[in-house]
């Protein structure tokens, strides 16, 4: 494994995204990895589930989780939906609109690498137009329930999930749409799976 980086630039500043935080995804480096060759052949479904007692995101193969992440959740005033749902749309670099609720009131949009955007680099949706996992920068919420819904992630875990979705939900890229993507912060592109990925939130 080589210890390459991209370079980022998230929010204002460098952000390192080292290949062997996102996996090395073949997407992501150009280079064949074995062990995602072998389980992208593997007849299992693919799927993710959301423990919210846990605040933990299992990626599972068939019944095997193959990859865990630390995850906040929704509060009691505002719970992460529970139940069986599919990601069929992800947004890389999205920008931010003030859902129309109480607690968004006064606050203003925000475009893709804004300081003030709370998106992250990409967010899943899993209940279209409002529950999405996304990144964050508040690294500090994750394992709470602090949220207003939403899964909040690591911005280098949650782009490496994106890239797992996609590649189990019939959207393989090149590593040159990946490194775009990820050092083009100011652009979104948006993804539709052919393939929807299922996504369980359990209490």
């Amino acid at each position: 494994m080589t210890s390459m980086r991209l370079k980022a630039t998230w929010l204002g500043a460098a952000l390192p995204v080292t290949l062997s935080l996102l996996a090395a995804s073949p997407a992501l480096s150009g280079q064949q990895d074995t062990t995602r060759a072998a389980a992208s052949s593997d007849p299992r479904p693919f799927s993710i589930l959301v423990d919210l007692s846990e605040r933990q995101l299992y990626v599972r193969r068939g019944d095997d989780v193959i990859e865990t992440f630390q995850v906040a959740v929704g509060t009691d005033a505002h719970p992460t939906p529970k139940g069986t749902y599919r990601i069929r749309k992800i947004v890389w670099n999205p920008r931010w609109v003030p859902p129309d609720e109480k607690w968004a009131r006064g606050k203003r949009p925000q475009p893709p690498g804004s300081p003030n955007n709370p998106m992250g680099r990409v967010k899943l949706f899993f209940v279209e137009p409002d529950y999405y996992i996304h990144g964050t920068r508040n690294e500090e919420s994750l394992g709470q329930a602090e949220s207003h819904g939403c899964v909040r992630m690591r911005n280098p875990e949650v782009i490496r999930l994106a890239t797992s979705v996609m590649e189990n939900g019939g959207e393989q890229r090149p590593p040159s749409w990946f490194r775009r993507v990820i050092n083009r912060v100011t652009h979104t592109e948006q993804v539709q799976l052919p393939q929807p990925v299922q996504v369980t939130i359990r209490e």
